[in-house]
């Protein structure tokens, strides 16, 4: 496993704690809660765009089971306690970061705010949380790194050794310390709603397309046409280790076939390479977080993708307490899919997480405010976390415990001797 090292990046006292924020720009005070945020999005954003970044596969059964399961959990509070110096700081593989929660990939976020993963990036960086870098992004990652040089990046890689070998030699050169290796799409999952709300990829330049960007003309003046005019067509620029196929181009499908080759030996060959923090995303069986654990890696993520893969799978909330307790509490099992509030992120941590990602919220924000809207998306959420470990009695993060959690379908059996 490779020696880990601390980051000076990311001390506590670079970050002002929650609580002593700034107050919400002018045109965000009414934005009180990350669903705020969709809202928001939904009027500002094409219909095909918000579809695209809204929606699951199929049915949306796991889509909509990444929130049910947070539900089933609640809370018993502590009092008369002094938590007065409360502290949501955690550890996390070498580094400190200001909270337990960073920015999950999201793929083309170019289209739906001005540089979206540079301002993902920067907002990440300012706030002392770690952003992750989507393998289908539109902007080079070596960009990027060179704004927020803690910026990690997450691969989509094909079964295909010489390929592997390029993008990770790539990936290394341009300074990323954390590659994030995603392992739940060796299928194109089945995504009606895309279908059915217009979107693809390729792009199809078309009347509904041209309607799209009249209905919604500061999305068009601000990202589209100002994309375009400085920086010319977007192409997919972190797929392999050159620059993919451009937006409008009907090679995207290719260049984002299934990865149904991807198996063990290949992992196996990324760690030999890779001397720097891997971390395996998409893991739901706790068999297959052991063979994680066993082959090196230095962290896994529990998830779904969002409800975006095979639709019916569970939501990771309720694999997770199985995968930690077969990988060990040491190994730092993280979690996204489905966490919309502080309380949702205390929930994951109470069942083991040592720390989780947040996705779509955050694109949102970009998408109504840029860098400032994603800034102030953090700080409701870190201030959420700092309201709520007072209310339960705690003063830091690793107080959260599962016996502060009953799940509703047992409440008469604390939590501690649930099986």
């Amino acid at each position: 496993m490779p020696q880990l090292t601390s980051s000076v990046a990311s001390l506590m006292g670079t970050f002002p704690p929650p609580g002593a924020r700034p107050a919400a720009p002018p045109g965000l005070r009414n934005y009180l809660s990350l669903q705020d945020f969709e809202r928001g999005a939904r009027r500002h954003l094409p219909r095909p765009l918000f579809a695209y970044i809204s929606g699951g596969a199929e049915d949306s059964a796991s889509l909509h089971d990444n929130r049910a399961a947070f539900s089933e959990f609640g809370f018993v509070t502590r009092v008369l306690r002094n938590v007065s110096g409360r502290s949501q700081a955690v550890d996390l593989l070498g580094r400190r970061y200001a909270s337990p929660f960073g920015i999950a990939p999201m793929g083309i976020s170019a289209l739906s705010a001005y540089r979206g993963d540079l301002v993902q990036a920067r907002a990440a960086a300012a706030e002392g949380v770690p952003m992750i870098m989507s393998g289908s992004s539109l902007i080079p990652l070596e960009e990027v790194m060179a704004a927020a040089p803690e910026t990690w990046f997450q691969a989509y890689l094909p079964g295909e050794t010489a390929r592997i070998e390029a993008l990770i030699d790539r990936v290394d050169r341009a300074g990323v310390k954390t590659l994030v290796l995603t392992v739940d799409t060796a299928v194109l999952a089945n995504r009606e709603n895309n279908v059915r709300a217009g979107f693809s990829t390729p792009l199809r330049p078309g009347m509904r397309l041209a309607w799209e960007g009249l209905t919604h003309p500061r999305w068009a003046l601000s990202t589209l046409l100002r994309t375009f005019a400085t920086h010319g067509m977007p192409h997919f620029e972190n797929s392999y280790a050159s620059r993919g196929a451009p937006i409008l181009s009907s090679r995207v499908a290719r260049d984002f076939g299934a990865k149904d080759h991807l198996d063990w030996e290949h992992l196996a060959l990324i760690r030999r390479q890779w001397k720097h923090t891997l971390v395996v995303k998409g893991i739901m069986n706790y068999e297959d977080a052991r063979k994680v654990r066993d082959m090196d890696a230095d962290g896994l993520v529990v998830s779904n993708h969002g409800g975006r893969q095979l639709d019916g799978t569970v939501s990771p909330l309720r694999v997770l307490p199985e995968i930690v307790r077969a990988v060990g509490a040491d190994f730092p099992v993280m979690m996204d899919s489905g966490i919309r509030r502080g309380t949702d992120v205390l929930k994951a941590l109470a069942l083991g997480a040592k720390f989780v990602f947040v996705g779509r919220p955050f694109n949102y924000a970009a998408a109504v405010a840029g860098e400032e809207g994603v800034r102030h998306a953090i700080r409701i959420l870190a201030d959420e976390i700092q309201r709520d470990l007072g209310l339960l009695g705690l003063t830091s993060i690793p107080e959260v415990q599962r016996t502060q959690l009953r799940d509703l379908a047992c409440r008469n059996h604390p939590a501690h001797l649930q099986t």
